[in-house]
């Protein structure tokens, strides 16, 4: 089953102290599928990132489109009303980043059993939900209670995946989510997400060490400079599961 279709998705940006357009990416295309992991490449700068803030409409694609299978029918992510967008975060798509920014006096626990009680999960459920996906990423029950705003990066970035992936989801965008995460954590990571893979969930990562979910990859996208004068990022879409 198709989960998205991008075609030929661009986003500029508009510097306005120089009076200049800028491009990030130009004419990316692509196909997912339930279950499919999807490796984003290219050389710094080239807008990986960019691509996947614009897929979570974080920003606003410039061209293009981008076709999301929704329970709800077929949603163009590049158009979408912002009620639309809202609804399939809470619902469809979730986005880990290498960054978390926790709320003022609001614990670990509580951040992320949240995404359980926005679905309409009971409380107990919700909160002994969030401290098996906290203990399965290795961070100390005895912080549970604190304030991640105290934390280590190592340990905000923890908080930040239980919190991400906790929720089903049918998307899920990865950005360098083992960043700041020691060996142990990053193999849970992996162990967690070759089995939302295998419920069917649908991944775009972008890893600065792809090593690392190497054994979850399908599929590789290859980001080349707007200015190189090649369309690469449609034509260097490679099947690495053969």
């Amino acid at each position: 089953m198709t989960i998205l279709h991008v075609h030929e998705l661009s986003k500029r940006f508009h510097i306005h102290q120089i009076e200049r357009e800028v491009a990030a990416f130009d004419w990316v295309s692509f196909t997912l599928h339930a279950g499919e992991f999807l490796l984003v490449r290219g050389p710094n700068g080239v807008g990986k990132s960019t691509l996947l803030r614009c897929l979570y409409r974080a920003y606003v694609p410039s061209a293009g489109q981008a076709m999301f299978t929704s329970t709800a029918g077929a949603i163009d992510l590049a158009r979408a009303a912002d009620v639309d967008i809202m609804w399939l975060r809470r619902s469809e798509i979730g986005n880990v980043s290498q960054f978390l920014r926790p709320r003022p006096r609001v614990s670990a626990l509580d951040l992320v059993a949240e995404p359980l009680l926005l679905l309409g999960h009971d409380w107990e459920t919700a909160q002994r939900e969030a401290r098996e996906w906290l203990a399965a990423f290795g961070l100390k029950p005895e912080i549970w209670s604190a304030y991640p705003a105290t934390f280590s990066g190592g340990e905000q970035q923890k908080v930040n995946l239980a919190r991400a992936l906790i929720a089903p989801r049918r998307l899920l965008l990865l950005d360098e989510p083992t960043a700041s995460l020691d060996a142990e954590a990053r193999a849970a990571l992996v162990e967690r997400l070759g089995q939302l893979k295998a419920r069917g969930v649908a991944m775009i990562g972008v890893f600065h060490h792809p090593e690392d979910v190497r054994g979850l990859i399908d599929n590789e996208l290859y980001l080349a400079p707007p200015d190189s004068g090649s369309r690469r990022n449609g034509e260097e879409y490679a099947n690495v599961a053969e």
